[in-house]
């Protein structure tokens, strides 16, 4: 506990910084993925009366519901772009200037969805959607690159698990704005948002709260210096590294994380940062690229979206009155947020592979009986009540496990030349998942109902056996350490001595 104590009051400046980076980075990401549901019968309304304004008829149903698809939908478009970005303007103008552009971007988001109904267009509402999706994609990558090169190693894997606890607390925030009535005693700001905010004429307010935390954060952040490793290795600025470590962690003693700096630098000799395609070309990251996408950027695969979906179902099932389904939505919001928090206490004690691989693990067997129980549900009244309890369950064990050490592993992964492609690759991955799954989602249930968890029960098996019997534990390692354990991988079947010559001159990047 004491030592605890000490460690806050040391790094106090570089937990604010943890602050900052999340409440313009992965809270908007879960405020903007919860809150659409809000507004949605607004937004239709306005595209119909727009279209009968232009065109002197009624949009039929399906315009409207495609309209209203590619509202929803172009958001993961503009995350896609957001995080191909996020691999060239962090590198360029540092992690600092990126998220400064990045909240004006949210601020003209937010400019665009206020005026949308006075200009009387729905296309502002897609190109806010857009930007929202880029800032939200930019903002991921750039905060996880920003934070963990600004962490000492043993408290990287705390500080950038924080990332997913702030994605559970912007989910959270846009369930609770999404309420339609919510008694006053229990949240009175909640309710005077609905009620202001829920009507014909004030909903472009609602959409735009995003430009709130986008503010906040280019306020505070101005205060912050730039991400020390990205000075040293990047800039060779050994002076305002320094200064920037002896800033943030409060510490006059740099000497191991300046000479791991120094490691680091030495390996890369003046190379730039690499491309995409090197990434994905090169033999000594070859196993980091394979840990990357398949337990971390591919997270979307596990099952969790099946879950929320079918929990609505369930939960009608068991005799839930339609009015309370919003506050059990919440309850699993809040579920996963408190879960994520838990994991954030456990990571650096249980290490990445632990948490993940028997996380995944979990999953897969909860969601087998889940399907088990969903075939069987009529032959008792209780098994419903069963089932809901199997919901969280799952949602508890992916908050423990998969959701935050996805978004921590990946900062442990690569070298300063490679990080930021990496989590270009990452980003990619995670939207194109996301994206698919919004569009196909819905078709497999049609065709495959309760057993489409099966798809997903063997994503987890595959994952939970890549982590346990492959990827090493990057717990409390500096960044030159983990390569050395992947080289071992990377390089499992190089004998020779000019194999082991070929091997030194890539690594040297």
């Amino acid at each position: 506990m004491g030592k605890a104590l000490n460690d806050l009051m040391q790094y106090w400046r570089l937990y604010l910084l943890t602050l900052v980076l999340g409440i313009g980075g992965s809270f908007q990401y879960g405020m903007q993925v919860s809150i659409m549901s809000s507004p949605a019968e607004h937004i239709q309304s306005f595209v119909n009366q727009t279209w009968l304004g232009r065109y002197e008829v009624p949009v039929d149903d399906s315009t409207n519901m495609l309209i209203w698809s590619f509202i929803v939908s172009v958001f993961s478009l503009g995350g896609w772009v957001g995080a191909i970005h996020s691999g060239s303007l962090p590198v360029t103008y540092g992690r600092k200037k990126a998220l400064l552009f990045n909240n004006i971007v949210a601020l003209v988001a937010a400019l665009l969805m206020v005026f949308s109904l006075m200009a009387k267009s729905f296309e502002m509402i897609l190109l806010g959607r857009f930007l929202y999706g880029y800032n939200v994609g930019m903002g991921l990558s750039v905060h996880l690159m920003y934070l963990g090169e600004s962490s000492p190693k043993k408290l990287r894997g705390f500080l950038t698990l924080t990332s997913s606890i702030f994605i559970g607390l912007g989910k959270v925030m846009g369930q609770i704005v999404g309420i339609k009535s919510v008694p006053l005693l229990l949240n009175p700001l909640t309710l005077v948002l609905r009620e202001v905010m829920g009507t014909d004429d004030m909903w472009p307010w609602l959409m735009a709260l995003g430009g709130l935390p986008a503010i906040i954060q280019f306020v505070t952040l101005l205060f912050f210096p730039e991400a020390p490793r990205y000075l040293y290795i990047d800039k060779g600025d050994t002076e305002g590294s320094k200064k920037a470590l002896q800033w943030l962690w409060q510490e006059d003693d740099l000497k191991m994380e300046m000479d791991d700096m120094e490691k680091e630098r030495e390996s890369m000799q003046g190379q730039k940062s690499k491309t995409v395609w090197e990434v994905l070309t090169s033999r000594c990251v070859r196993w980091q690229v394979l840990a990357l996408v398949i337990p971390c950027a591919c997270v979307q695969f596990s099952g969790i979206n099946a879950i929320y979906f079918y929990a609505f179902d369930i939960f009608r099932e068991s005799g839930v009155a339609e009015d309370n389904m919003h506050y059990l939505s919440i309850g699993i919001g809040a579920t996963e947020l408190i879960s994520i928090s838990l994991c954030s206490l456990l990571i650096d004690r249980a290490g990445r592979k632990m948490l993940m691989g028997y996380g995944y693990l979990l999953m897969g067997v909860i969601m087998s009986i889940l399907v088990v129980m969903l075939s069987i549900k009529d032959l008792f009244s209780w098994f419903p009540y069963v089932n809901i309890a199997l919901i969280f369950s799952v949602i508890c064990v992916y908050g423990l496990g998969p959701s935050g050490v996805s978004m921590a592993l990946p900062a442990d992964l690569f070298l300063q030349a490679w990080r930021p492609s990496a989590y270009v690759i990452s980003g990619s991955v995670n939207w194109l998942g996301l994206f698919l799954i919004g569009m196909f989602f819905p078709y497999i249930v049609d065709a495959l109902r309760q057993f489409c968890f099966l798809v997903f029960v063997a994503y987890c098996m595959f994952s939970s056996a890549f982590m346990l019997y492959f990827i090493p534990e990057t717990k409390g390692k500096s960044m030159v350490e983990i390569m050395e354990d992947f080289n071992k991988l990377n390089y499992k079947n190089s004998g020779t001595d000019t194999e082991k010559a070929d091997f030194v001159l890539e690594t040297t990047f």
